[in-house]
C-alpha cells in the first residue's frame, strides 16, 4: 500500500501540471472503486484547480465547488499523459484538462476511491484523524499522553490514525529501529525520553522518504511511467534473515497485528 511519502511524492508530482488548468471532463471508466463514484465530482467541469493538498493519505483538488478527494489504496497509481493515450487495463478515472493533459488513475485492486467534498463541509473519511507527522501539531509530548495505560504494541500505537497519521508499516518499522524501541513493547512501558526521540525519528525517516522519492518526480508526466514505490535503502524493513547494518545481529520479524513487523535484537530493546 502507498504510505505517506509516496501520496506526498504524488502530489508533488502531479501538481506542476494540474495547479491552475481547467477541467475540462471527467471520464468515468469503472464507478465501483472502494466506494461508488459520487456523480458530484461533475460538478467540477469548466472549473480550475486552485489548489492541491494532501491530508494523511488522501489527496484532495479543490475547486470553488468543492474538492475531488482521492485515496491510491493497495495499488492504485497517477500520472499525467495526453488525453488520447490509449486507455489500458485498470485505468478507470480521467480528470482532463483544456489543454490536453490527463491525470489517470489506474487502480487493479480497485481498493482506491475518488470521493466528494462540498465547499467548507469535512468528509467523513477526516473526521477522527489526528495530526500530521511533519507538523508542530505532532509531538512526544502527545505520545506521551495518549499512551498513559495503552499496552497494545508501540508499533500499532503509532500506526494508529488517531494518534498520529500516515505512520504505515515500512516507516514505523525504521523509525523504532532508528530510537532502539522493539516493535513488541507496550506503548505505555516507552519512557519520555524514549518517545522524544522516536517523535523526532518519524519526522526524519518521513522527510528523508519524501526527498528520495523526489527522484520519481518525471514519472508522472510519461505515458509509460509507473510511478509508485521509490528506491530508498530501508535498515530493517524486508530484511528479514540479513545482517543488520549497525551490528552482527540478524534481522527478525515478528507478526504484530497482521502486519509483519522486522528488527534487530541487538540494537532494539
Amino acid at each position: 500500500m502507498p504510505e505517506l511519502p509516496e501520496v506526498e511524492v504524488s502530489r508533488m508530482g502531479i501538481s506542476p501540471y494540474l495547479l491552475g488548468k481547467t477541467i475540462e471532463k471527467i471520464i468515468v471508466r469503472q464507478p465501483q472503486l472502494r466506494w461508488r463514484v459520487p456523480d458530484e465530482i461533475q460538478l467540477t467541469q469548466g472549473l480550475p484547480i486552485d489548489a492541491i493538498h494532501r491530508r494523511a493519505k488522501y489527496l484532495l483538488m479543490e475547486t470553488t465547488a468543492g474538492s475531488i478527494i482521492v485515496h491510491l489504496g493497495m495499488s492504485g497509481k497517477l500520472r499525467v499523459i495526453d488525453k488520447n493515450t490509449p486507455v489500458q487495463k485498470h485505468d478507470h478515472v480521467d480528470l482532463v484538462t483544456t489543454d490536453g493533459l490527463a491525470l489517470r488513475y489506474n487502480d487493479p485492486r480497485r481498493f482506491g476511491a475518488w470521493l466528494w467534498q462540498p465547499v467548507n463541509e469535512q468528509h467523513q473519511v477526516f473526521s477522527s484523524l489526528g495530526p500530521e507527522p511533519l507538523t508542530d501539531d505532532f509531538n512526544a509530548e502527545r505520545l506521551i499522553k495518549m499512551a498513559k495505560q495503552r499496552k497494545m504494541a508501540v508499533k500499532n500505537f503509532i500506526m494508529d490514525n488517531k494518534v498520529v497519521v500516515g505512520v504505515g508499516n515500512i516507516y514505523a518499522n525504521e523509525a523504532l529501529f532508528k530510537s532502539g524501541i522493539t516493535p513488541l513493547r507496550h506503548a505505555c512501558d516507552i519512557s519520555n525520553n524514549q518517545y522524544q526521540q522516536l517523535t523526532q525519528h518519524i519526522k526524519t525517516v518521513l522527510a528523508s522518504a519524501i526527498e528520495q522519492g523526489g527522484t520519481t518526480l518525471k514519472d508522472f508526466a510519461q505515458a509509460d511511467g509507473k510511478p509508485g514505490y521509490f528506491a530508498q535503502k530501508l535498515m530493517v524493513y524486508g530484511r528479514k534473515g540479513q545482517q543488520c547494518f549497525s551490528c552482527d545481529s540478524t534481522i527478525e520479524s515478528v507478526v504484530i497485528g497482521q502486519r509483519n513487523s522486522f528488527y534487530c535484537p541487538t540494537c532494539q530493546s
